[in-house]
């Protein structure tokens, strides 16, 4: 009987060529996908009890099914973890980009700025000469080595951020820093693996690369931003759930865009999102809500399949380990503080800000996906280079990831946790109609703040469907007392829009969902 079933997965369809072991390793292969995505996804809720970054327990899934571990998957692909890791890096820097308020962030785009470009450089620097003597490697691969541990990871802070409520300033200029410093990463370790490969390189044109990069990625980011947010609010679609897919296609046009133009295509993208996340958004709650679940989404499959990419056996050596652990120590405590606190130096941050802000640079995603071009490249200490790397972010992750939080509470640098407020507010067929919901949050400095429903002059036709407070719905009578934290959701139509908003007197109107 086993003969027969083996013969029959075997056999072949002579019309089609279709083979039936085929679809049996299809239908696994799914279901392997569908575990991992379940373990994944539960093991988030160990991370926030156990203190540590979930990413790093994404990249122990990958590590634990893969060929060194319980041998499911045999993966080695780096050229495919490449092409993964950068199509999350575009979601994850959109969606970034996306919460991101620019009142805020344009108080510390200067020093972020700095921190992105001077300090990556001086930290690769720094790196650079201590891996010259620790792995006895030229010059060129040593400064290798920093460069591709020089940035700070988008990926990692958001995630390590969401929800701690850092002071304003310092959460901003960590969240710009990171989502900005990826070009002058990636100029580093693309021009030093060229010049190692090509010692007669004209390291004056690699520097007009990094420039053109820089300027080209973001003249490109908010061109394409403006004609995104343009086209979401007056193209019409058929329905609410397209939205949020046209959307993330301004995404990667912008890095499809700006990286066929060698520039910085990340770059572009969280200045694409800067720009369509602080526009008037139609369906914005929407939009907002699907990245917020597509990010997380690729942050599992990103750090699992860098998770499958490393070898245990190779990483987890005394060699790699030992001399792992000391550029740590020397990245962690040495180099990235010497670059804040130079690069800061004229900026008015308390010690302890720039202390938080150096302890605050996580590693993460990039320096593993970079770490994967010398292994495309196929340099001679390629697979030692990938393997410190990782055992770097790794170590980053684990010791600072799991002490920003108390860090930021012993500088008195952090409020009490960020709840999302759990309601919502789901319209049906709203699309074709010429009206708006609008959801909206009472600040101090609102207008409306402290006066009743019913001595407040809104425009024609406008009606508050709902007050949400404190987490409760309140319902709306003309007596009802409008107060500092509220939420309204205001149905008006479209042509009294801009009225409203001179009513609101908001710095940035939340728009339709």
């Amino acid at each position: 009987m086993g003969k027969i079933v083996r013969a029959f997965k075997r056999r072949c369809w002579k019309r089609t060529g279709f083979c039936i072991e085929e679809l049996f390793q299809s239908n696994q292969t799914i279901m392997l996908i569908a575990i991992l995505l379940i373990t994944s996804v539960l093991v988030t809720k160990f991370s926030t009890r156990l203190g540590v970054p979930s990413l790093v327990l994404f990249i122990g899934v990958g590590m634990l099914v893969g060929s060194d571990g319980l041998g499911f998957v045999y993966f080695d692909n780096a050229g495919l973890a490449q092409t993964v890791g950068t199509f999350a890096l575009v979601v994850i820097l959109f969606e970034g980009g996306l919460e991101t308020k620019w009142g805020v962030i344009k108080k510390v785009a200067f020093p972020a700025l700095l921190l992105a470009t001077v300090g990556v450089l001086i930290t690769a620097g720094l790196v650079g000469v201590a891996s010259k003597f620790i792995f006895d490697i030229s010059w060129l691969e040593a400064f290798l080595f920093g460069s591709i541990v020089g940035s700070t990871d988008a990926a990692a802070v958001f995630a390590v951020l969401r929800g701690k409520n850092v002071k304003g300033n310092i959460e901003a200029t960590l969240e710009a820093e990171s989502g900005s410093n990826d070009p002058m990463a990636v100029f580093l370790t693309i021009s030093f693996i060229e010049l190692i490969q090509q010692p007669e390189a004209n390291v004056f044109m690699l520097a007009g690369s990094f420039f053109w990069q820089m300027g080209i990625g973001l003249a490109v980011g908010l061109a394409i931003g403006k004609i995104g947010s343009m086209s979401i609010n007056r193209i019409n679609l058929d329905s609410g759930g397209l939205y949020p897919l046209f959307a993330l296609s301004f995404a990667l046009l912008t890095y499809s865009v700006s990286s066929l133009m060698q520039a910085s295509g990340l770059l572009a993208v969280y200045a694409a999102a800067l720009v369509i996340g602080n526009s008037e958004l139609t369906y914005r709650h929407s939009i907002l809500r699907f990245n917020e679940g597509f990010t997380w989404m690729m942050q599992i499959s990103m750090f699992v399949i860098l998770g499958l990419l490393v070898f245990p056996s190779q990483l987890f050596t005394s060699d790699v380990v030992g001399k792992g652990i000391l550029l740590s120590v020397i990245l962690i405590f040495i180099a990235r503080p010497v670059a804040v606190f130079l690069s800061l130096g004229t900026f008015p941050f308390s010690i302890k800000e720039k202390l938080f802000l150096s302890w605050a640079g996580l590693r993460g995603a990039v320096p593993i996906v970079l770490a994967t071009f010398p292994l495309m490249a196929d340099l001679d200490d390629s697979q030692l280079i990938f393997n410190v790397v990782f055992f770097i972010v790794l170590t980053s992750t684990l010791l600072q990831g799991a002490t920003i939080t108390p860090l930021a509470k012993k500088f008195k640098l952090a409020g009490e946790a960020r709840e999302n407020p759990v309601h919502s507010l789901e319209l049906i067929s709203i699309g074709k109609a010429n009206v708006e919901l609008v959801e909206y949050e009472v600040t101090p400095t609102t207008s409306i703040n402290g006066q009743s429903l019913e001595s407040i002059e809104f425009p024609e036709g406008t009606l508050i469907n709902a007050i949400i407070r404190r987490g409760d719905i309140v319902t709306p009578y003309g007596q009802t007392v409008i107060q500092e934290g509220d939420i309204l959701y205001i149905l008006v139509s479209k042509k009294n829009k801009s009225e409203l908003q001179k009513l609101l007197q908001a710095e940035t109107l939340q728009a339709q969902i």
